[in-house]
């Protein structure tokens, strides 16, 4: 890869871009900067120069992005956003009374399994703050800043340092209200009379085929609602809105609550299992080993609650044969 520093003249002028782009205005540029309109016309046009192209139309309504210009915002933006992110959780921890630790989990996660037990969480760890970053879809990869995650990882993954946290069951869940009112689902039907609460980052090639007939859009008489925050999703089946795909991790607590409940009797086992991993390239703080072992236990009685319920949640095939293994 060719250095940065012999494709343009500096990164000044980079960020000199960014600010014209955002703000649509070599002005509104100069202003940020406490410099004159000309100087940044002038570092733009050093940029052009160093890259080969044209990045404005320059109009007298304002600046509009080349194709080009936009190709190079769209890298250069996300860059400034993530870099003035990370410096002012520089700031924070520096200027913090107490350790930061950050926690990267989903939103559905943190709304309906940790906020009711947040209070017991503040006097098990009185001397950290803790940091959400929250992710609202599936959860993918980990950002750096990131001291503890839960994500499903392969086995023989050694980057983290690993703690069980619940097996990957999955399946469809409703509020006792919509239960009475519209019966149990059935899966080999055309779902008329359901509302269906889907998610988006949901590969819908791999979760249609377990939902079964039900599912086929093309066929499907039932009402579908997307999504792009899966914990908008639960609280919609909460309020007693439709179906949602209830994953035991997050819903564990709502089926003891008896506020959810199970819509048909399928349940999918993944034979996949969520972790709580701490990355191993930055030394283990024992606090974060605390906070997962505490996390651990918490989930640990829940699921031991469950197993006597009908139908069966623990990790095994003995519910029968609506059980399924993907």
């Amino acid at each position: 890869m060719a250095l940065l520093s012999r494709l343009v003249p500096s990164a000044r002028g980079l960020l000199i871009f960014e600010a014209a782009a955002r703000t649509g205005s070599f002005t509104a540029a100069a202003a940020e900067f406490n410099v004159t309109q000309p100087s940044v016309s002038r570092g733009v046009a050093e940029l052009e120069a160093a890259i080969g192209a044209k990045l404005f139309e320059r109009r007298a309504r304002g600046l509009d992005l080349t194709a080009d210009g936009s190709d190079l915002y769209g890298v250069v933006g996300d860059a400034v956003g993530r870099i003035a992110e990370t410096v002012q959780a520089i700031q924070r921890r520096q200027n913090a009374t107490k350790p930061i630790v950050t926690l990267s989990v989903s939103s559905s996660f943190v709304a309906h399994w940790l906020l009711p037990r947040l209070s017991e969480f503040n006097a098990a760890f009185p001397q950290i703050d803790i940091r959400f970053d929250l992710v609202p879809g599936v959860l993918r990869g980990i950002p750096d800043n990131v001291d503890l995650a839960t994500r499903i990882v392969a086995d023989d993954d050694q980057s983290y340092h690993r703690w069980f946290f619940a097996p990957e069951i999955v399946f469809p869940v409703c509020s006792p209200a919509y239960l009475q009112a519209r019966g149990k689902l059935d899966h080999k039907g055309d779902g008329a009379g359901h509302v269906f609460l889907w998610l988006t980052d949901h590969a819908m090639h791999r979760w249609a085929k377990e939902w079964g007939n039900v599912a086929n859009r093309s066929t499907s008489k039932g009402v579908w609602h997307e999504f792009t925050d899966y914990s908008v999703i639960l609280q919609a089946a909460l309020n007693g809105e439709g179906i949602a795909l209830g994953w035991l991790s997050v819903v564990s607590s709502t089926l003891l609550k008896g506020t959810l409940v199970p819509a048909s009797d399928l349940i999918i086992r993944t034979g996949q299992h969520h972790s709580l991993i701490a990355p191993r390239s930055k030394p283990l703080n024992p606090v974060v080993a605390e906070v997962a072992l505490w996390l651990q236990a918490r989930i640990a009685r829940e699921l031991d609650a469950l197993t006597g319920m009908e139908p069966r949640f623990d990790d095994s095939d003995s519910s029968g044969p609506k059980t399924r293994s993907i």
